[in-house]
């Protein structure tokens, strides 16, 4: 496969700009900001998992005081193992297992033994179709991990070399989703995901929220994410509404149609 930088570039994100930046550069899929999102062809129109390292925020949302209970819950099922680079795989032949495989590949933790690259290329092997995968695709990702890695160690005050400060982190997870398109074979879904900074010990918690679409498809027994699937979602996401960019808890989380995700038992 060709090395294409750009066949889905960042739109953008809202919220804290290190922290969604790193979510985004970890699964390499569109994001959107605002209310605009697209997507462009790179070399032949070939899927290749590429992001900008870099992310401009817009206006940061913030999480409402009243909580209204979301009207739809789904706890989504675990990988039945976890594999040699500590991710779960093996989610069940289902819609439900496809998000599943989509929120875990989604969930990240950056903190002072694990890197943005570490994390980046573990969920690289772990959750991306063959088709997608090349040694050209491994390095870009490998090298916008880096600089995501070194903005964030200058943000927090330390060498690109050195541990960031005790007590800090940056971890996303995902909150809520709701469907595009579902097939036996191919899934795709908006995420939207909560994003998480600390810079130290004593320093306050930052938090953001990003929006991203993702496609699966069903491989080798388990589910991938896909180029050739999320570019098929990104033109059926642009024709309809765009789900507005809310946490579980606010009254326009419902309105949005996201489903909130509980932790399965």
């Amino acid at each position: 496969m060709a090395r294409t930088r750009g066949t889905w570039n960042s739109k953008g994100v809202v919220g804290a700009g290190i922290a969604a930046a790193a979510v985004v550069a970890l699964t390499g899929y569109a994001m959107f900001s605002g209310d605009d999102g697209g997507s462009s062809e790179g070399k032949g129109g070939s899927a290749s998992p590429s992001v900008s390292s870099s992310a401009s925020p817009s206006a940061t949302y913030q999480e409402p005081d009243n909580w209204t209970e979301p009207e739809r819950w789904a706890a989504l099922p675990r990988g039945e193992r976890t594999n040699s680079r500590g991710s779960q795989v093996g989610f069940p032949h289902t819609t439900e297992g496809a998000v599943a495989m989509m929120a875990a590949a989604n969930t990240t933790d950056i903190e002072a033994d694990k890197s943005n690259v570490d994390e980046q290329l573990r969920i690289y092997y772990s959750y991306i179709a063959k088709a997608d995968q090349s040694s050209d695709n491994a390095e870009q990702i490998e090298l916008q991990a880096l600089q995501t890695d070194k903005s964030l160690h200058q943000q927090m005050g330390v060498s690109a070399k050195s541990p960031l400060p005790s007590g800090a982190y940056v971890r996303s997870n995902v909150v809520g989703y709701k469907v595009i398109k579902e097939s036996p074979n191919e899934v795709s879904v908006w995420l939207l995901s909560r994003a998480a900074q600390k810079d130290g010990e004593t320093a306050k918690e930052s938090n953001s929220y990003t929006r991203v679409v993702n496609g699966a498809v069903w491989e080798n027994g388990d589910w991938k994410l896909s180029g050739a699937a999320t570019k098929t979602a990104l033109a059926a996401a642009q024709k309809g509404t765009q789900p507005k960019m809310v946490a579980p808890g606010d009254a326009a989380f419902n309105a949005a149609g996201w489903t909130a995700i509980r932790e399965a038992s």
